[in-house]
């Protein structure tokens, strides 16, 4: 991330956050905040009651056609054919080697479906389906014609709010009438929020309960002063793209850049759960069934530091000196009051309780593997 100079796209909330003081950085093409009041107090409200991101930059690719569920099963490592309309679920799209391309969330709508990736993605992403769509040999092998399949980048007429914390709901609520109650985790309902359109869905990357807004581009700012007033009185705060990384580490969620790309794959990133190997095809299974038969040489792994010092990406991992990792992610923990971090290491090296060390500045400190997450949001 760099905070240098004015480039980038600039989000539907963009005045919003300079009206709001928001410090700007460039991230993966976009003039986004990386903070507000301050990365640890947004954090800790995050935790404690609430807080409020732009997420604009993100992209959302909507996959129609009467051929568009069996073309995601085949395009995604997770199942996708058996949603049901108003569900969402975690998946990856890999080549053919295994490599990650990207990991999204995929919403099925009663129509369509919306593919919702990484900002630093999106062209790729759609050249990715496009090809894929082209080559796809079809249900059953049957001849594909090009309205089976229709692809269509909605990003720049898409903008996403998310509302994250505990008191979320609470928030929410005072701006809609929708049952936000019934709305289980990776469940979404599409309804009026603030007196405009919203599809509104119960996720999140931050580990703490919460939602996630897509509305029209020009709903946005509204929607944004009518959260922040409705939920002045319960704690909620603007938050930046600091807070959202420090809460994603902390509970070890991945960030695509960072700890997953095309040179890793979802079983060394620990993200089998979101590979089915019992699907009838799809693009990297064959790869992916010969490394689980094979066994993973490395693992991404959770580690804390038990000596000073943080760790960042690139920092090489040790054991007796000798390295065997790399780190691809590492903060203070503003929950946890230490230093955490991601990286990936040799699997012999991988299991719980595993002393390594961190080279920092050229000294080893000491660090060890954990197990889970580090932290357990109270939901």
């Amino acid at each position: 991330m760099s905070d240098n100079g004015p480039a980038g796209k600039r989000t539907p909330l963009y005045e919003e956050h300079l009206a709001g003081g928001a410090r700007m950085i460039d991230f993966a093409g976009f003039r986004m905040p990386v903070e507000y009041s301050g990365i640890l107090e947004e954090h800790r409200a995050v935790r404690s009651a609430a807080g409020l991101f732009d997420l604009s930059h993100m992209g959302e690719i909507k996959v129609g056609g009467p051929g568009a569920a069996a073309f995601l099963e085949w395009a995604m490592t997770n199942r996708v054919a058996d949603m049901e309309p108003g569900q969402a679920r975690y998946s990856l799209m890999c080549k053919p080697d295994g490599g990650i391309v990207d990991d999204v969330v995929v919403y099925r709508r009663a129509e369509d479906f919306l593919v919702v990736v990484n900002a630093a993605n999106i062209a790729k992403d759609v050249q990715w389906l496009d090809y894929l769509r082209r080559a796809w040999p079809g249900e059953g092998g049957s001849p594909v014609a090009p309205e089976d399949v229709v692809l269509e980048d909605v990003s720049d007429a898409t903008a996403l709010l998310a509302v994250q914390g505990p008191r979320s709901q609470e928030i929410l609520s005072r701006l809609t009438g929708a049952p936000l109650a019934e709305v289980a985790p990776f469940r979404f309902i599409e309804d009026e929020v603030d007196g405009r359109p919203a599809l509104v869905s119960r996720t999140g990357y931050t580990g703490e309960d919460g939602f996630e807004l897509y509305v029209a581009p020009d709903a946005a700012a509204s929607l944004w002063r009518a959260l922040l007033a409705a939920g002045k009185d319960l704690g909620l705060v603007p938050a930046g793209l600091g807070a959202r990384d420090t809460l994603r580490l902390e509970m070890r969620f991945p960030l695509y850049g960072n700890d997953i790309d095309e040179t890793t794959t979802p079983l060394e990133a620990g993200l089998g759960f979101a590979v089915k190997l019992d699907k009838e095809d799809f693009v990297g299974k064959e790869a992916l069934a010969r490394q689980q038969a094979d066994g993973v040489a490395r693992r991404l792994v959770g580690f804390r530091m038990t000596g000073r010092g943080i760790p960042r990406h690139g920092y090489p991992l040790l054991a007796a000196d000798q390295q065997v990792g790399r780190v691809t992610s590492g903060t203070m923990s503003p929950t946890l009051g230490e230093p955490i971090g991601m990286g990936y290491v040799a699997a012999e090296y991988a299991s719980p309780g595993q002393e390594l060390a961190v080279e920092i500045r050229g000294r080893a400190i000491p660090c060890q593997v954990i197990k889970g997450r580090f932290v357990r949001p109270a939901k």
